[in-house]
């Protein structure tokens, strides 16, 4: 009789494990949710907020490529910020602003950042790339890491180039954090002409060399029969093609990046990796290596003022090419803007 109940358990083991995924993916959705509505809250009096719904490419992997709707484009979400002060004659500079995490999402997290940016009289697009959190189970599943989702956030750039009159399309730049830096890394190798500038944060730089200082759990992530679906080990060539250090010889546009020696998450020794390759390679680019700096992988997202006069900077290199209407001229100007005017200094 036991072993009766011990066969029926496991049979019901993968049910289980499915319906916990399951119920984690409502509520990732349902966070998602209440998220978008924080927006409002935070920089509404700023902002016109929007989320657009637009198609992009394929697939990477299809479950039953002759199936029906099999090779339709993904259908994708993007927020849209636009500076409420804005004049509806005018022509603004765009950022394109894609977030970080293997699985993750935009969130309020950004708040200051683009409270930031629309003080200077930037536009903003935040393309929910396939693999992020808050869309389902199926959007999750569809990650490509490195690949596709490169050009879910192109295709951002370009809804906003081709249907906001207001966007100025030779002044578009690109910015992002981590799992963002490495895509705006890509995105500038793959679309040079698409972009006046770009700003790469802590990015993730050579997958090959990160999965072999992670754990074994990170590493599932991109062995999963849905993503990869093989180990570095098993095709390094397709983690050489994903990995923005081994793309370098692609670079054309005005490029910042800063890295961290102390990050617990991108080891700098991957954005070093970046840096030598570009240099290898005759790039004319600009970057910093932060020694120790505060706040590890967060170092330069942090509510400090510290952290405030590193973002300065950002915009300060942005600026020479994008030309906002209000850029920043010293960090008093740029805590008003994230902080409100009462903030201590």
């Amino acid at each position: 009789m036991k072993k009766h109940w011990i066969v029926w358990l496991m049979m019901l083991l993968p049910a289980w494990i499915l319906s916990a995924q399951e119920v984690d993916h409502q509520s990732l959705v349902l966070s998602k949710q209440i998220d978008d509505l924080m927006w409002y809250h935070k920089v509404g009096d700023v902002a016109y907020i929007d989320k657009i719904y637009i198609p992009t490419v394929p697939r990477w992997k299809e479950d039953n490529p002759s199936g029906q709707g099999a090779g339709n484009p993904l259908k994708i979400w993007s927020y849209v910020f636009v500076p409420r002060d804005i004049d509806p004659s005018g022509k603004y500079p765009l950022i394109v602003l894609p977030h970080g995490g293997v699985h993750a999402d935009f969130t309020t997290y950004h708040t200051h950042i683009v409270r930031e940016l629309i003080a200077q009289g930037y536009i903003i697009i935040a393309t929910e790339y396939r693999g992020s959190t808050g869309y389902g189970r199926t959007f999750y599943e569809n990650i490509d890491y490195g690949g596709l989702e490169n050009e879910d956030v192109w295709y951002g750039r370009n809804y906003m180039v081709e249907n906001y009159d207001i966007v100025d399309p030779s002044r578009v730049g690109i910015m992002g954090w981590s799992h963002g830096g490495m895509i705006t890394l890509m995105n500038l190798f793959e679309h040079p002409k698409d972009y006046k500038a770009g700003f790469a944060g802590v990015p993730v730089s050579d997958l090959i060399a990160r999965l072999g200082y992670k754990r074994p759990g990170y590493m599932a992530l991109f062995s999963a029969p849905y993503h990869i679906g093989k180990t570095p080990e098993e095709d390094v060539a397709e983690y050489r093609r994903r990995s923005p250090a081994w793309q370098a010889a692609k670079l054309q546009t005005p490029l910042l990046i800063h890295t961290n020696t102390n990050d617990e998450d991108v080891n700098s020794l991957e954005v070093e990796h970046l840096i030598n390759a570009l240099k290898a390679n005759g790039k004319s680019f600009e970057y910093k290596i932060f020694e120790n700096h505060p706040g590890g992988h967060s170092f330069d997202r942090m509510d400090t003022p510290q952290a405030s006069a590193i973002r300065l900077d950002i915009y300060k290199f942005l600026a020479r090419y994008l030309n906002p209407p209000r850029a920043f001229k010293n960090v008093r100007q740029l805590r008003d803007a994230a902080y409100h005017p009462w903030v201590v200094k």
